[in-house]
């Protein structure tokens, strides 16, 4: 544990997550623990829109340093990456592990296993990726990584299309909400993601997250500890829309909001198929995003973005 911090399930205490956990896994059984809201019974084995059964499915743990600074610090973010997404995203760097669900199913004590010898090998946290299909399974470990001794704080990186009540039962568990904002227009998440309502869900969830945990706060070492941490992908055309997100974000949650603005988008897994996606963005494009951040007041951008 770092200094005198403390992780939020810590203070919540142990009984509690396991209750927590065991009202997710009930839940399973007609699943609405995402904003697909399938009511597929996971527990008998019924596959959903994840198609993930009672069991998680883990692609890889490790420490990564390709993260933000404020995750990685010295001894690199704790990162799980979870198999199958509750987006179908065409331009996925990731497709293997989101698509076609490379990975093994791990139980809970596998997944605690994961978390401490992360912890172990000196991460600064735990790093959940990909995560809103398998909340239930996650707190599951969770409750048993407490009691091995975790004490790092957990980092929910999702695409950030979560239901409210997923969110609600993670109130006071999560210390770190990482959302990728993806679109402001349905008629693009539609298209690209197969995500219906997607920019509404995506508002309420970020609403949500920030009333949780607020701004993402830093100890003396530049490393997060709790908050809220945006990222934002740059995409060619303006389809993800930027200037919208970036707009809801100063106006409608804080201008102090960390702000990642990411400029690795390329076209791979299907993007070929749609014309609008088959390049990356230029650098106009992505100057312009900077830009505008700078403008409406978003000081707290990730020191990797582009100067504008």
């Amino acid at each position: 544990m770092r200094g005198t911090f403390l992780p939020a399930y810590l203070k919540l205490g142990l009984k509690e997550v396991r209750a927590r956990a065991e009202e997710a896994l009930q839940g399973l059984v007609e699943c609405r623990w995402c904003a697909r809201n399938c009511g597929v019974n996971r527990l008998e084995g019924e596959l959903g829109f994840c198609r993930t059964g009672r069991l998680a499915r883990v692609s890889s743990a490790f420490p990564h340093f390709g993260e933000e600074r404020p995750l990685v610090g010295v001894n690199g973010s704790g990162t799980i990456f979870f198999s199958f997404c509750n987006l179908r995203c065409v331009f996925c760097q990731n497709w293997e592990i989101s698509q076609r669900g490379e990975g093994k199913e791990w139980d809970a004590r596998s997944l605690a296993r994961a978390m401490l010898e992360l912890q172990r090998l000196g991460c600064h946290n735990i790093n959940l990726v990909s995560p809103s299909h398998v909340v239930p399974q996650i707190l599951e470990a969770l409750s048993k990584a407490i009691e091995g001794g975790l004490s790092l704080p957990l980092v929910y990186n999702t695409g950030t299309y979560d239901c409210l009540d997923t969110l609600r039962l993670l109130d006071g568990i999560v210390d770190i909400y990482m959302p990728d904002t993806k679109y402001a227009d349905e008629k693009n998440a539609r298209r690209y993601s197969e995500a219906p309502c997607y920019p509404e869900v995506m508002i309420a969830a970020l609403k949500e997250m920030h009333r949780q945990v607020g701004d993402l706060q830093l100890d003396e070492h530049g490393l997060a500890q709790r908050g809220l941490l945006v990222r934002h992908l740059v995409m060619p055309n303006r389809i993800a829309g930027s200037e919208r997100i970036l707009e809801f974000i100063a106006q409608e949650l804080s201008p102090h909001t960390y702000l990642n603005i990411m400029f690795q988008y390329r076209p791979e897994y299907r993007a070929l198929e749609y014309q609008e996606l088959a390049r990356r963005p230029t650098r106009e494009e992505l100057e312009e995003v900077v830009r505008l951040a700078r403008q409406l007041g978003l000081h707290r951008l990730d020191s990797r973005c582009l100067v504008a």
